[in-house]
């Protein structure tokens, strides 16, 4: 499988104003629309068959509809890629949101959203999602 580069993460943020400075770090990034998923690949997943307690871990954040071993998709050493697939992108958000640079079995995970993976039916449906939201906003 081919390298991606909205797949690398990202370098911190040390130059953000101390007013706009959270309690943690991170990475300065915007998505839009079509930039997220319900489709996440996690990275740095350590290779010790762990299997069903991250999908223990990532069930907790809403349905899973698949998940999934990257076999063929390049790693760091001594870790794994997984393709996690949510009901939603609101579910998958959340997911990203949490599982994002957590500590588990000894290594930090990396997720990113994988919208290549998408079915046309699946962009549509997130399209119309948020379009619908667009129009219900009552700010």
């Amino acid at each position: 499988m081919k390298e991606v580069k909205h797949h690398r993460q990202q370098n911190l943020c040390e130059t953000r104003p101390a007013y706009r400075q959270g309690r943690k770090l991170t990475a300065v990034k915007s998505y839009t629309v079509t930039a997220e998923s319900q489709h996440l690949f996690i990275y740095g997943v350590p290779k010790i068959q762990l299997f069903s307690e991250l999908k223990t871990l990532c069930s907790k954040y809403g349905k899973i509809v698949k998940i999934h071993l990257v076999a063929d998709h390049k790693t760091e050493i001594f870790t794994e890629c997984y393709h996690v697939v949510y009901e939603s992108v609101e579910v998958a958000k959340r997911a990203k949101r949490q599982l994002d640079t957590r500590s588990f079995y000894g290594g930090l995970l990396h997720v990113c959203y994988t919208p290549e993976f998408e079915t046309v039916e699946e962009t549509r449906n997130k399209l119309l999602s948020r379009a619908q939201g667009i129009l219900n906003y009552k700010g």
